[in-house]
C-alpha cells in the first residue's frame, strides 16, 4: 500500500472549510441574508484543489506519483459517505419520482460512483 503524502496541518484551511460548507448549508435552508450557496462551493473547490496540487506536488517531487495511488485514495475516502448518501435516497426515489425520472437517477448513480458525473454521454 502507498503512504499518502502529508501536507502540513493548516488550521486556517479547516476554518475557510468551515464558513464555506456553512454558507452552502445556510444557503439551501432558505436563509435570504446568506447569498453565498455558490461562493461557499467555490470556496470549497478552491481549497481542495490546492491540497490535492501540494499532494501531488509532493509525491512528484519524491518520484512516488501515480494515477492509480491518486484515484484509490480518492475512492477509499469519497465512495463509503456515497454510497450512504445514494442508499438514502434509493426509497425517495422510487416513491417520489416518475419511471423516466428514476431512469434519470439510475444513470446518475452509475457516473457518480465511477466518477464520471460530468461527462456527457448524449442527449440531455
Amino acid at each position: 500500500m502507498n503512504q499518502v503524502s502529508q501536507v502540513e496541518y493548516r488550521p486556517e484551511i479547516d476554518g475557510l472549510r468551515a464558513i464555506a460548507v456553512l454558507s452552502v448549508i445556510l444557503f439551501h435552508a432558505g436563509l435570504d441574508a446568506v447569498p453565498g450557496g455558490y461562493l461557499g462551493v467555490d470556496i470549497f473547490f478552491v481549497i481542495s484543489g490546492y491540497l490535492i496540487t501540494s499532494i501531488i506536488s509532493t509525491e512528484m517531487e519524491d518520484g512516488r506519483f501515480t494515477f492509480a495511488a491518486f484515484y484509490e485514495r480518492r475512492a477509499r475516502r469519497i465512495l463509503p459517505a456515497l454510497i450512504v448518501v445514494l442508499l438514502a435516497c434509493v426509497p425517495f426515489v422510487l416513491i417520489f419520482m416518475l419511471p423516466r425520472e428514476v431512469s434519470e437517477f439510475s444513470k446518475s448513480v452509475i457516473a457518480v460512483c465511477v466518477f464520471a458525473s460530468k461527462v456527457s454521454l448524449g442527449k440531455t
